[in-house]
C-alpha cells in the first residue's frame, strides 16, 4: 500500500508500484465526470454518459450527494465537536472538499483521506497543499484493517478519542462477495464512543425500473455498482443511534433550502448516526 502524505508531518511521501489501470472506468473518475471534472479519461467517459442516458437525472444526484456530505461534515463537528475525521472512498477533490469544510468550523480539525486510485491520490496531494493535519492514503476499503493500522492514519487520527468515519457514496460499490456488512462493521467497531457515522449509498428503491440498466454500466468498471434497499442500507449502521431525520434521501437530510419544485428523484440515502456509551 502507498501513503502520500501532507500537512505537519514533515514526512517524505514514499512510493511503491501502484499501477494506474486506465483499461477499465473507475468510480472515482466517473464520478469526477458526473461533477463536470477534468480529472478522467475516455474510458470513463464513455462509461459515464451511458451511464447518464440510463439515469439522467445521476448529475443532479451527485451534487446532491455532495451537499449532504457538507452538511453532515459541519454537523459533527460544529454540533458533535469531532475533531478526526476519517474519510474512506473520498474521490477526486472537488471543492470545497472535507477538510475545507471542517477547518472553516474548527481549523484544528484533522482529516485522513483514503482511496483506492492513484489518481486520486495525486490531486487530492495538489489540493492539500500546505493544509495542517491532513494526509492521502492509498488504501482498499476491501481491507479496513489494513486502512486502520496505516500509519498514516494513526499518525492522524487517535482512536481513543471520538472520530468521524465519512462512507460516503462508495459501499455501494462493494460486491455481497467482499462482504460490505463485516468491512463496514469492522471499520464502526474501531470507533470510540461519542463517534460518528456518515454513510451515504446509492439505492434503487425510488425508480420504477430499479435503475437495473444504469447500473450494469458499472459491470466493465474497476468495482460494480450495487444498489440496495433501505432496510439493508439502513443494517451498516449497527447499533449506532441514528440522529434525525433518520437514513432519508439526501435531498431531505437536514436541507439548508427547500427542495426545487419538479426536481428529479434522487436514487441515494443518507444518514448521520452516533455511536453511544
Amino acid at each position: 500500500m502507498t501513503s502520500l502524505s501532507s500537512g505537519d508531518s514533515g514526512a517524505v511521501p514514499q512510493y511503491e508500484l501502484y499501477e494506474i489501470d486506465t483499461s477499465k472506468p473507475h468510480p472515482a473518475r466517473m464520478y469526477d465526470y458526473f461533477l463536470g471534472g477534468k480529472d478522467n479519461y475516455e474510458v470513463d467517459q464513455r462509461a459515464a454518459e451511458r451511464f447518464m442516458k440510463a439515469a439522467p437525472e445521476v448529475r443532479a444526484g451527485v451534487l446532491a450527494n455532495r451537499r449532504f456530505l457538507h452538511r453532515a461534515v459541519r454537523h459533527v463537528v460544529a454540533e458533535g465537536g469531532v475533531r478526526q475525521i476519517l474519510d474512506v472512498g473520498t474521490g477526486l477533490p472537488t471543492e470545497p472538499n472535507v477538510h475545507q469544510i471542517a477547518q472553516a468550523v474548527a481549523p484544528d480539525t484533522r482529516i485522513a483521506y483514503v482511496d483506492n486510485d492513484p489518481i486520486v491520490s495525486t490531486h487530492s496531494m495538489a489540493l492539500l497543499d500546505g493544509a495542517g493535519g491532513t494526509s492521502v492514503v492509498l488504501g482498499d476499503l476491501r481491507d479496513p484493517h489494513a486502512i486502520l493500522g496505516h500509519p498514516e492514519v494513526r499518525r492522524l487520527v487517535d482512536f481513543g478519542r471520538p472520530v468521524a468515519l465519512l462512507l460516503v457514496a462508495v459501499v455501494h460499490f462493494l460486491a455481497e462477495a467482499d462482504d460490505p456488512a463485516g468491512v463496514v462493521a469492522t471499520l464502526r467497531d474501531a470507533l470510540p464512543a461519542g463517534s460518528y457515522l456518515v454513510l451515504s449509498h446509492a439505492t434503487g428503491d425510488v425508480h420504477d425500473d430499479r435503475r437495473e440498466d444504469a447500473a450494469a454500466v458499472y459491470k466493465n468498471a474497476t468495482a460494480t455498482l450495487n444498489l440496495r434497499p433501505h432496510d439493508r442500507i439502513l443494517e451498516f449502521f449497527g447499533d449506532f443511534t441514528l440522529l434525525d431525520p433518520g437514513l432519508v434521501k439526501v435531498t431531505d437530510w437536514r436541507p439548508d433550502e427547500l427542495p426545487e419544485q419538479d426536481a428529479p428523484p434522487i436514487g441515494i440515502y443518507g444518514g448521520v448516526a452516533r455511536k453511544d456509551g
